[in-house]
């Protein structure tokens, strides 16, 4: 039988208990396609996954990561929305086609074997073929599947974004940057924060963002965002921070705008929890949870990206070598990055 390449978590401790097998290529039922993997793109998921901090369920010796692109070799004979040589990306929770997350018991690299390996079978429902021709590397298509998905819900899986609107973002992750060229696509006006003015500056000069704010020189950064609406405040936030910067996002917003929390990047002390729901209610704004998204939502925001030409921003991509793969968690966890990191095979 053939055989492939598959990393395995071997301990939940660390991602450097992530090992290299070789093992049989799967055989996809009638109604799953084959794919052969062309790139990974790294989530902090995966990191709390490896070394234990993942709140949700994770299987024992799981195929860790989430989101990958590659090309259909092989479809059940009940398969019909995929060919053979298609480029594709599968969701995030195969099982979730619509609506809101269900559960945690079902997402790639968590609960289920995921993509960081060389052939992955998958159900054909929850896989959504790529533009033909298009210029969007596979990396970035690969990042579509949380960090693409995670900013559209933000932007369009309530209430949706609306030209002209003002959209905040938190930092130069993954989510933020997607979200950023998602606002600016849609005739935003875009805020973005960062503790590092070098970070700022490149974000400012390569992918146009309106107006940046320095959070460590300017603490109460939600005064600043009210200045720059006029007094107004900011109609959407992406809240990376959690507990530590929620009570500036209900500050910064305005009344009847949208705090979508993706993010615990900055946890606060139990003592100096803010009074989330009171000033929520002052507000009359919307304060949500975002979990990934549906199937539904990655093919719209495929649609968007591949209309607009809009791409998931990558910052590194890295081998597929142990040494390579443990080399992209370094990296990851550096926090050195602007936008994404991730892995070709």
């Amino acid at each position: 039988m053939p055989t492939n390449k598959v990393f395995r978590l071997h301990a939940r401790t660390s991602f450097q208990e992530i090992q290299l097998h070789e093992e049989e290529i799967p055989t996809p039922d009638k109604h799953e396609v084959l794919i052969k993997v062309k790139s990974v793109s790294l989530n902090y998921r995966d990191v709390g996954v490896s070394n234990g901090s993942y709140p949700f369920p994770v299987k024992d010796m799981v195929v860790p990561c989430s989101d990958a692109c590659g090309e259909v070799v092989e479809s059940g004979c009940a398969v019909n929305n995929v060919e053979k040589g298609d480029l594709v990306v599968c969701t995030f929770d195969p099982t979730n086609l619509y609506g809101p997350q269900k559960n945690w018991n079902n997402g790639l690299g968590g609960p289920v074997d995921g993509v960081l390996r060389e052939y992955v079978a998958v159900p054909a429902s929850a896989v959504i073929k790529l533009p033909a021709g298009s210029d969007i590397s596979t990396a970035s298509w690969a990042s579509t599947v949380c960090t693409g998905v995670t900013a559209w819900n933000c932007l369009y899986g309530n209430i949706p974004l609306r030209p002209g609107q003002t959209v905040l973002l938190q930092g130069t992750g993954g989510v933020s940057m997607t979200a950023l060229q998602i606002a600016k696509a849609a005739g935003a006006t875009t805020i973005i924060t960062s503790s590092s003015d070098e970070k700022l500056q490149y974000v400012k000069k390569n992918f146009g963002v309106d107006h940046t704010i320095n959070y460590k020189t300017t603490p109460n950064w939600a005064e600043e965002a009210r200045k720059l609406t006029n007094g107004s405040g900011v109609d959407y936030i992406i809240e990376n921070g959690g507990s530590g910067t929620i009570k500036q996002s209900l500050e910064a917003i305005t009344i009847g705008g949208n705090i979508s929390v993706v993010g615990f990047l900055s946890a606060a002390k139990q003592e100096d929890m803010p009074d989330v729901a009171g000033l929520a209610l002052s507000k009359g704004c919307v304060v949500r949870g975002i979990t990934v998204g549906s199937t539904q939502l990655l093919e719209e925001a495929i649609r968007f990206f591949s209309t607009r030409n809009v791409a998931v921003p990558v910052d590194k991509v890295f081998g597929s070598s142990r040494e390579e793969v443990i080399k992209a968690f370094e990296y990851l966890t550096g926090g050195s990055h602007v936008g994404k990191v991730c892995i070709d095979f």
